[in-house]
């Protein structure tokens, strides 16, 4: 199948391909003799691993772990484990966006209880405690 097809099925973008391509994610897939690139169903079925674990918010640098994963006789062990940083790293997410959260209902109180519009600037600078020096 050609290029076109392969990120419809797959449900990406040809730039999206080709991009993975260059990145080492697919293999080379043969050409014709029109320089069209040939894609079989071992591409698709990678393709769609890598979407998933893009869906799933794992970096190219992982992604690219897992596939050599898939070969490697220990991969279960291994994939567990760099699953289980993945989920650290959401969990720390987690936990930094909700702290941003309240930082910016804070924020709105203040914003809310300004009492002009001159004073929104001076409110949102004090509470992010921005200090301006003076150049000479």
């Amino acid at each position: 199948m050609k290029i076109g097809k392969l990120a419809q099925v797959a449900g990406c973008t040809v730039e999206t391909v080709r991009f993975y391509e260059k990145q080492g994610l697919l293999p080379p897939p043969q050409r014709t003799s029109g320089n069209f690139r040939l894609y079989n169903d071992e591409h698709l079925e990678r393709l769609t691993f890598i979407c998933y674990c893009r869906s799933l918010d794992i970096s190219l640098h992982e992604i690219k772990q897992l596939l050599e994963l898939k070969h490697a006789s220990a991969a279960k062990d291994e994939m567990s484990e760099l699953l289980d940083r993945h989920i650290r790293d959401v969990v720390k997410r987690i936990h930094e966006l909700d702290h941003l959260r309240l930082q910016l209902i804070a924020l709105k109180g203040k914003v809310n209880n300004a009492a002009q519009e001159a004073d929104l600037m001076n409110t949102l600078l004090q509470h992010g405690k921005v200090r301006f020096v003076g150049v000479k």
